[in-house]
């Protein structure tokens, strides 16, 4: 086999390999070889085919077999012996000539390929000596856990049908159909529908309009969807919608005990409190978890400047530019809406997929270098997990997983960017700091480090998902404002 290297252009290659025919004949015999005392053909006894009929019957498909295995295999052991690692699959282009094509299958030509791909650069790892983070800490007291029970105790209360009209405070359970400019649109109409009167979760202005009716009224409501509202078909239309009034409730009262933790499936208000308190802390956990790799991210992007791989910058790239059009279409915006343009966002994204990209190398390095892996207990939970999310789809994720190329590539990958972050915080200079939840939270959705500069592109929200109740329908509500979560700082 001949190995020539034909370019080597910053970092990429491009390898042509030549197996002469005399060796691929070679290979040939010995399969046939092999075949001749396993197969059974008519008129010969096992063991005594001619290797000439052999070849005749079956030399052509045994060849393509053998094409098959070599640009299948010989890639990889090209590459280990140069010492080099590919970003991404290598690209092999052979002959399209078919008459060169049936030269080769016959052992009468040499077999010629070529290799096209782009190497990871080198990263010499520089000491941790430098780095170091402030991580933020939030003391968690009772009146945030007393006030979390409450919350849950509102949930859980009982409503009683009361006469009269209703109140603030009240549920009112309803028929409804909403209509723009006369016509009924998909998903305004629901039928013994309930709202707690003040919860806010409509639109404005429609609970407001409920406020004194009782059972058995029938109310006409005009309300206006907000301008940022989900369906862009509804987004700041004026709407009416026919009201039935069934019933009317009182809520009972707050009483949080140990009946009301009964209620819930827990043995007694104190464990109640365990499991809140621990629920909180677990939120604010995470979110100093991603400043604190946030923190870790932007210095090691001071710390490595490097050409990367345009193939995984391509592809990173691909990945979020999908989210953001994703994001401007629910909300039913433009680049213009954002105050940029879709070239400046291109540009601006596309130096956040090569930031992800380099960091995500270093932080494969350093963790191929500490010999961290990722045992198949975590790849098991990390499975668990994406079934949890997909009820009913348990069997499509397995055969995606079992039958996708890659695709337990993105269980893992996660899973060890963490453990290497666990890593380096075992190894820098850490300093808590005590702060107050607001203060926590007051840059969470602000902080730049894996995001372009403000208004130079759309920004990615939280997922806004409309409030619906079991059994109703969302039109008439309000959009769910996007909740407040860890900025994703991933190197992924």
């Amino acid at each position: 086999m001949q190995v020539t290297e034909t370019l080597a252009e910053g970092l990429k290659r491009e390898i042509k390999v030549v197996i002469p025919k005399k060796d691929m004949e070679a290979e040939l015999n010995v399969r046939l070889a092999d075949a001749k005392d396993k197969v059974r053909i008519n008129g010969f006894r096992p063991g005594k085919v001619p290797v000439a009929h052999l070849k005749k019957m079956y030399g052509k498909s045994i060849m393509a077999d053998l094409v098959n295995e070599i640009v299948r295999e010989r890639p990889t052991k090209i590459l280990s012996e140069r010492g080099e690692k590919s970003a991404t699959q290598p690209s092999i282009s052979m002959t399209e000539d078919e008459a060169e094509a049936e030269k080769i299958l016959n052992a009468q030509a040499d077999f010629e390929f070529t290799l096209s791909y782009e190497v990871i650069p080198p990263i010499e790892l520089k000491s941790t000596d430098g780095l170091k983070v402030v991580r933020e800490v939030v003391e968690i007291g009772d009146d945030e856990v007393n006030e979390q029970i409450e919350k849950i105790a509102e949930s859980a209360r009982t409503f009683e049908t009361k006469k009269g009209k209703a109140a603030d405070g009240d549920r009112v359970t309803m028929n409804y159909l909403g209509k723009v400019d006369g016509v009924a649109f998909d998903g305004g109409t629901a039928e013994d529908a309930e709202l707690v009167l003040g919860s806010g979760r409509f639109i404005p202005g429609f609970e407001d309009q409920l406020v004194g009716v009782k059972a058995g009224d029938e109310k006409t409501i005009t309300v206006t969807f907000p301008a940022d509202y989900p369906a862009a078909n509804l987004a700041g239309k004026e709407a009416t919608f026919d009201v039935t009034v069934k019933d009317v409730a009182a809520p009972g009262a707050i009483e949080i005990n140990d009946e009301l933790a009964s209620k819930l499936g827990i043995e007694s208000v104190d464990r109640l409190k365990e499991i809140v308190r621990g629920q909180i802390e677990g939120q604010y956990g995470n979110i100093t978890r991603q400043k604190v790799k946030r923190q870790i991210l932007d210095q090691l992007d001071e710390m490595y400047k490097f050409d990367t791989p345009q193939g995984l910058v391509d592809a990173e790239f691909e990945n979020i530019w999908r989210q953001i059009n994703t994001d401007l279409q629910q909300s039913g915006k433009t680049f213009e809406d954002e105050e940029t343009t879709e070239e400046e966002a291109r540009a601006e994204y596309r130096k956040l997929a090569e930031r992800r990209v380099r960091l995500g190398l270093v932080l494969s390095e350093i963790g191929e270098k500490a010999g961290v892996e990722v045992t198949e207990e975590e790849m098991q939970r990390a499975l668990y997990a994406q079934l949890q999310q997909f009820p009913g789809q348990q069997k499509e994720i397995l055969d995606f997983f079992r039958n996708t190329p890659g695709a337990s590539a993105s269980l893992r990958a996660p899973i060890f960017e963490e453990k290497v972050v666990d890593k380096l915080l075992s190894e820098i200079n850490v300093t808590d700091k005590t702060v107050t939840k607001e203060e926590l939270l007051a840059d969470e959705e602000g902080e730049e480090g894996d995001k372009p500069a403000k208004k130079a592109a759309p920004k990615k929200k939280a997922a806004a998902k409309a409030e619906t109740a079991e059994g109703e329908e969302a039109a008439p509500k309000k959009k769910a404002a996007p909740k407040k979560k860890a900025a994703e700082d991933s190197a992924e």
